[in-house]
């Protein structure tokens, strides 16, 4: 029997007392609007490697879990927005890329379907509205985010809500002062200032009590991270430094593979702390390989999204995948809108190897849909278990969030009410 199905089958057993700790732990925790989560299973193990807040990608998800969606978006509202009427979809700047725009159009349409009047946005003036056209041929025009006072119109609509699909990896902070229409996700969660050390210590402190309270050994939904904080790409001390601590975590893990019988040998991934469209990451199998960075391995390292040096990188165990889709090695990826598992595909890449990154150019996306759970949970021990590794992960973000003293004005509403 494989890993996937013991602790699904774990999980079926004690779902009576697993749904009374969600509960639990849930309450009086503020859940944005909707996050997604890339995840690894190994055959021995089953994690998350990556916690998006402001996800794009929701054209990729299953069509099925794309209808049941609507209604979603609508409870989620009814619950915590019951006065919203107008929403202004925050998009990001940049334009060329038209597969990013089939997910905001995506949105879009969720969004109106709920009832709600949509405006696409920028926070930035534009001498004119942007006409674009997506990877299928959707036309979406994307208007100013303009601050009136203290609210934020687009085109002729003054917004009740703002939905971010920005990720504020830039922080905006004069377009934000001041401003009481809320953001969900709240701009405070942005790339910005959020760490992702910080999610992977709630993240694995919430998957050891669930393995508890399940009967399975923590290690297998634990992914070991650490925070690097004085990385200098450039800088001689630091990178040895650096390496000295890739060569203790490895021995480390290796002890652990060791005494579960794993012959295979472990490694490593380095990223950016606050990164983002999987910039600033790269894999290592020893120290040495840090030492001898050459050019483009550092230039890799030296610079995020927009630019933006990188200071601080974590020191993450690497997670081997085992599923394959036509052939092609994949790695699940779950949505959620609020509390509420939303849908999800399998991320495929024929060029890429088990223990490589698979989010980068010529990914194929394939079929994986949480609704079927609807149907039987029994049935279905993938979405079973990598639903409930996701919904341990948005529990993450919603400590994190607490942790910081972040909400979002007007929100109402318990997580049991989505």
């Amino acid at each position: 029997m494989s890993t996937q199905d013991k602790i699904h089958q774990k999980i079926v057993a004690n779902l009576p007392a697993i749904e009374k700790w969600f509960a639990q732990v849930s309450e009086d925790l503020f859940f944005p609007f909707y996050s997604s989560f890339d995840i690894r299973d190994s055959g021995d193990k089953i994690v998350p490697v990556d916690a998006n807040i402001f996800p794009a990608g929701f054209n990729n998800i299953c069509p099925t879990d794309q209808e049941a969606d609507v209604e979603l978006v609508d409870r989620y509202f009814k619950s915590h927005y019951p006065k919203c009427k107008n929403v202004i979809l925050l998009t990001e700047e940049h334009t060329n890329n038209p597969y990013y725009w089939d997910n905001v159009a995506t949105l879009q349409r969720l969004l109106t379907e709920a009832g709600l009047k949509v405006r696409l946005a920028i926070p930035r003036t534009l001498p004119e509205p942007l006409k674009l056209t997506s990877a299928s041929g959707i036309e979406v025009t994307v208007f100013s985010a303009v601050r009136e006072g203290d609210h934020v119109k687009a085109d002729d609509l003054v917004a009740d809500l703002i939905i971010s699909n920005n990720d504020f990896s830039e922080a905006y902070q004069e377009w934000v002062n001041g401003l009481k229409t809320p953001i969900n996700p709240p701009h405070e969660l942005g790339w910005h200032q959020r760490r992702k050390d910080e999610f992977f210590r709630q993240y694995n402190e919430l998957a050891t009590k669930f393995c508890e309270i399940v009967g399975i050994d923590p290690w297998i939904l634990g992914v070991y991270t650490e925070a690097f904080t004085e990385f200098d790409i450039n800088d001689d001390a630091s990178r040895e430094q650096l390496a000295s601590r890739v060569d203790e975590v490895l021995l480390k893990l290796k002890a652990e593979y060791i005494a579960r019988g794993i012959s295979s040998e472990p490694f490593l991934f380095i990223k950016n702390n606050s990164g983002t469209y999987g910039l600033g990451v790269t894999q290592v199998n020893n120290g040495d390989e840090v030492r001898e960075w050459n050019y483009k391995a550092r230039k890799k390292m030296k610079a995020a999204k927009g630019g933006r040096s990188i200071e601080q990188v974590i020191i993450q165990e690497g997670v081997a995948t085992v599923v394959t889709s036509k052939g092609a090695t994949a790695e699940p990826t779950i949505y959620m809108i609020g509390c509420q598992l939303a849908g999800g595909f399998l991320r495929t890449h024929e060029a890429k190897g088990p223990r490589e990154s698979l989010n980068s150019p010529g990914a194929v996306y394939r079929r994986l849909c949480v609704s079927d759970l609807k149907v039987s949970v029994e049935g279905h021990p993938m979405e079973n278990v990598y639903g409930w590794v996701a919904q341990l992960s948005f529990l993450a973000i919603a400590r994190e969030a607490k942790n910081h003293q972040i909400t979002c004005p007007s929100f109402q509403g318990k997580c049991g009410n989505n």
